[in-house]
């Protein structure tokens, strides 16, 4: 098994304010992570660093101008200021096709959410388009959300900062049996361990050599 799965897209770091995630990462990975944008109704904006070709990192922190904006906004943002310093908080798998992945996942008794469209605009005035979905059991924050890129858009880490990279990624769980067929079911192929709690673990290098990011799921 690859120590970096293969359709791992993204992982999202979680903070209580950008500018902080920001200097976080680049005071451990020499790499300033760059502006992307806010997600609209969902009260957050990030920051992205590429982990390799088509691997990047997400800085996401509450957007102070949504604030109020929705109650699901104000549930995601409101989990976000909990983290006055960053932790992993969920990744992204990537897929070609969303819908007959929904199709597989359903009919293997994986009850998800409903796919929806996203969308982010770039400082530069480009869009990002995408289709994701989570599921409802994610197993405590240790199974992704899957996500389906535009064919238009431009894959976020193809001009992000560079000078990252992912070199591992795992899981760990004090129960990793329904876990592990939970992600055979998904097609998702990545390290899971056993271990006292539901964590996401990855290990990057960077311009100033090797560092950790973690993250204990949560309910």
């Amino acid at each position: 098994m690859s120590s970096v799965p293969a359709e791992l897209d993204h992982l999202l770091l979680g903070v209580n304010h950008l500018d902080h995630g920001i200097a976080w990462v680049e005071e451990r990975s020499g790499v300033r992570a760059v502006f992307g944008g806010v997600h609209p109704g969902r009260g957050t904006c990030n920051a992205l660093l590429a982990l390799g070709s088509r691997c990047y990192l997400e800085i996401i922190a509450p957007d102070p101008q949504q604030a109020g904006s929705s109650a699901g906004c104000e549930l995601w943002a409101a989990r976000l200021n909990t983290l006055a310093e960053p932790l992993l908080i969920q990744w992204a798998a990537h897929t070609g096709d969303l819908a007959s992945l929904a199709k597989k996942a359903l009919a293997a008794g994986i009850a998800i959410e409903d796919p929806r469209e996203g969308a982010r605009t770039r400082p530069d005035g480009r869009v990002l388009r995408w289709k994701s979905f989570g599921l409802q059991d994610d197993r405590r924050g240790l199974l992704p959300f899957l996500i389906e890129w535009s064919p238009e858009s431009i894959h976020p880490a193809q001009d992000a900062p560079a000078g990252c990279m992912l070199l591992q990624f795992s899981a760990q769980s004090p129960h990793p049996e329904p876990l592990a067929e939970d992600a055979r079911r998904l097609e998702l192929n990545f390290q899971i361990e056993r271990g006292p709690a539901p964590l996401l673990r990855a290990r990057l290098r960077g311009t100033k050599g090797e560092f950790e990011l973690t993250g204990e799921a949560q309910t």
